[in-house]
């Protein structure tokens, strides 16, 4: 279950969707969005906006469904994102609310709460609204708890028993105990063991074969892959094979 609650996470996705939205707010369709090269912003909104209405149709069904391709979904004229992904971020919501929380739902690592999709569209949001920030020069932010669940629902992702059924590469990931840790300032932090079985993690400021330091976003960048590390100490190349092996 999500370290968050219900009621932040619905907080949590609003929050992020109108950091997404004011950061789309007036700009380029067309412009490419630097963190995601293959995507121009109108491509990036479809995908939020989509992938919330997504996520609200498997909260409902609790079946399976194919993501839609964002390059064929309409958001609609750039007067309208905004309203558009409210829309989407309350039609999840509202969808999680229905059903119950704990309701059993589908899920690409197997039956899940329904909560599960509202938390997973909250971090999307989180994330990808860096990107439209980047791609517009808007300002981005998040609050720190938000930032430290993208981290830990990353973890538990990455760390899950099936992980590897969806994302092959991860088998990559298994090591011989090497041990990478990451210290948002103010707040415990995140290390992960590599072992011969797969990865585990566990909150703390434990020692690592390599260290990254930073604001609690800072980290939740860099392990997305959004901004490079800065201040690292110990084993950079365990922390470059990492992020190069990690992506989702």
């Amino acid at each position: 279950m999500p370290a968050l609650d219900f009621a932040r996470l619905v907080t949590g996705l609003r929050e992020q969707t109108e950091v997404f939205a004011a950061a789309v707010a007036g700009g380029d369709p067309e412009a490419v969005v630097p963190t995601c090269p293959e995507w121009r912003l109108r491509t990036l909104v479809a995908h939020l906006g989509q992938a919330c209405r997504w996520g609200a149709g498997l909260v409902r069904t609790g079946l399976p469904a194919p993501l839609p391709d964002p390059s064929g979904v309409d958001p609609g004229a750039p007067g309208g994102w905004g309203e558009w992904l409210r829309a989407g971020a309350e039609e999840l919501a509202e969808a999680v609310r229905k059903v119950g929380e704990d309701a059993e739902v589908w899920s690409f690592l197997g039956p899940a709460p329904a909560a599960f999709w509202l938390r997973r569209m909250c971090c999307e949001a989180a994330v990808h609204g860096y990107d439209a920030a980047l791609a517009t020069g808007a300002a981005y932010g998040i609050a720190d708890d938000l930032a430290a669940d993208v981290v830990t629902e990353g973890m538990e992702l990455m760390s899950h028993p099936r992980a590897e059924t969806f994302k092959p590469e991860l088998a990559l990931m298994r090591g011989a105990g090497e041990r990478l840790a990451f210290r948002p300032r103010g707040m415990d932090g995140w290390v992960i063991s590599r072992l011969p079985e797969g990865l585990r993690w566990e909150r703390g400021n434990g020692p690592g074969d390599v260290v990254v330091p930073g604001t609690v976003t800072d980290i939740m960048l860099v392990l997305s892959r959004r901004i490079p590390p800065a201040a690292v100490s110990g084993d950079r190349a365990l922390l470059e094979h990492w992020l190069a092996h990690s992506a989702f």
